[in-house]
């Protein structure tokens, strides 16, 4: 089930009325079964993968717990590890590994066939895996104690508006949340719903409609031009996050009407003025696990300079390859990896010539200029992200640099491409004004000290959402968010 479905619009009315209306007692373990219906809505035979790493996590973390002996600890610990990744590695990583152990075997020339087998990706298999490793690793370093009730432990792990795609919540902040007796109130209420309209508009009118011209260029690189990569990725850049964000926005929304809150996950990405400031505002409930379970591991900065680029790059590649089981992924990791060890080995020169050119650090023209390369650095890796293979990652550069040729024909065919209605084009003119103006933040239902009713731009929103939807709904159907592949 996804979010953008009129089966969501029918469940999650009926799962909201039944959390408030059911004393606590019954009205956790009505959320509990609602989250597994949501995840076997998609799949029911996978249903065994989630229910056997959140038995062995939450077995683990209670022996772990109950033992004294260093060594037994660990030895759960890592038996934990070993489970729930190897779970998520034979799923996700198996065919991946076979084929590249068969090409790397042609390069030294011997032949193989590679051993596939006819697995399906589990939904969120990523996303509920790191957070079972979360609550374990933390009751290991007691952060957290453990949870008793192994089917409360399973609502933590299956909360429906997180499950598939994050944010990756911790322990310490969504279990008491979910122990906890909320009852309906109207800033709740109004939050959420709001959140959620912003993450709709994100995904059904912006994300999907820039999706039809960024998919006419990526899948058919032989015919693109540099202008149309340029142009396409730069719409991928912004497809990207109205799809991620607004998923996040409508679970955020959903959580927040039942009086859970759940973490941020995007601050306006976008206008970092570094890479390394991008990963603080990007997908951050990632973010933030890879530094306090890998990154501060390993040493963080606080070692030698090598080592905390060796670090950096590990922490990089290893995220690039949770995003997908391709090589294009671990491109895209480490590319941002680079990027960093880069930007950490020209800070000394950057100050030097500031320096130089009697400019603060702090001015405004060095933050204009820092803000557009950072995008441009982070568009250009975009590409190996949404490229389809390796070798049409490699096309779509070679063309970026090369191939500018403006014919009048490319042009018609960039229009069919884009299958753009009349009305759609209305649409994203508007849609775009309106994303400009709208302030998530200053949006109001209903009166506020200074009187203003900006009731008109909900209308608005809604208008353009439901005509989007109904256009979708009409064609292809309601779309996946990308991260649901993750």
């Amino acid at each position: 089930m996804v979010f953008n479905s009129f089966g969501f619009l029918i469940f999650y009315p009926i799962v909201l009325l039944l959390y408030f209306i059911l004393p606590k007692r019954l009205s956790w373990i009505m959320l509990l079964l609602a989250s597994y219906y949501f995840y076997i809505s998609w799949n029911v035979e996978l249903i065994y993968l989630i229910v056997f790493t959140t038995l062995i996590s939450w077995v683990s973390a209670m022996l772990i717990e109950h033992t004294r002996k260093q060594g037994v600890r660990k030895l759960f610990l890592v038996l934990t590890l070993v489970t729930c990744l190897g779970v998520l590695f034979f799923y996700k990583y198996f065919n991946f590994l076979s084929d590249s152990v068969v090409e790397t075997l042609k390069v030294f020339g011997i032949g193989a066939n590679p051993f596939n087998l006819d697995l399906i990706l589990p939904v969120g298999i990523s996303f509920y895996t790191f957070q079972t490793l979360s609550y374990v690793i933390d009751v290991y370093r007691g952060d957290v104690k453990t949870e008793r009730n192994f089917f409360f432990y399973a609502l933590y792990v299956s909360f429906f508006p997180q499950l598939v795609a994050g944010p990756i919540e911790r322990p310490n902040n969504l279990i008491p949340q979910l122990h906890a007796r909320h009852r309906p109130t109207w800033e709740n209420t109004r939050n959420g719903l709001r959140k959620m309209l912003i993450g709709f508009f994100k995904k059904v009118v912006v994300a999907d409609l820039l999706a039809t011209y960024v998919n006419a260029v990526y899948n058919d690189v032989a015919n693109a031009t540099g202008l149309g990569v340029l142009i396409a990725t730069v719409l991928f850049a912004i497809q990207i996050y109205c799809d991620f964000a607004g998923y996040t926005d409508i679970a955020i929304g959903c959580a927040e009407i039942m009086g859970i809150k759940l973490m941020q996950n995007f601050n306006r990405p976008y206008i970092a003025q570094s890479i390394q400031e991008f990963w603080r505002r990007w997908h951050i409930s990632l973010s933030t696990w890879f530094k306090d379970y890998i990154y501060v591991p390993l040493g963080g900065s606080r070692c030698a300079k090598w080592k905390n680029m060796r670090n950096i790059l590990i922490v990089f590649s290893v995220s690039g390859l949770w995003h997908g089981a391709a090589w294009t992924f671990v491109i895209w990791g480490t590319l941002h990896g680079l990027y960093q060890v880069i930007g950490k080995l020209l800070k000394p020169l950057r100050s030097k010539m500031l320096e130089r050119m009697h400019l603060a650090e702090d001015a405004k023209g060095v933050q204009y200029l820092r803000q557009a390369v950072t995008f441009a650095l982070v568009c250009f890796a975009w590409i190996f992200f949404r490229a389809n293979s390796t070798a049409d990652a490699m096309l779509l550069v070679k063309k970026l640099f090369t191939d500018w040729s403006l014919s009048g024909a490319y042009f018609r065919t960039t229009i069919d491409h884009m299958g753009l209605t009349m009305i759609t084009a209305l649409i994203s003119a508007l849609s775009i004004y309106i994303m400009n103006r709208m302030d998530i933040n200053q949006l109001r239902l209903a009166h506020d000290g200074d009187g203003a009713v900006p009731v008109f731009r909900y209308a608005y929103v809604v208008w353009v959402i439901a005509i989007a939807w109904l256009l979708l709904l009409a064609g292809d159907g309601a779309s996946s968010f990308i991260y649901f592949q993750f």
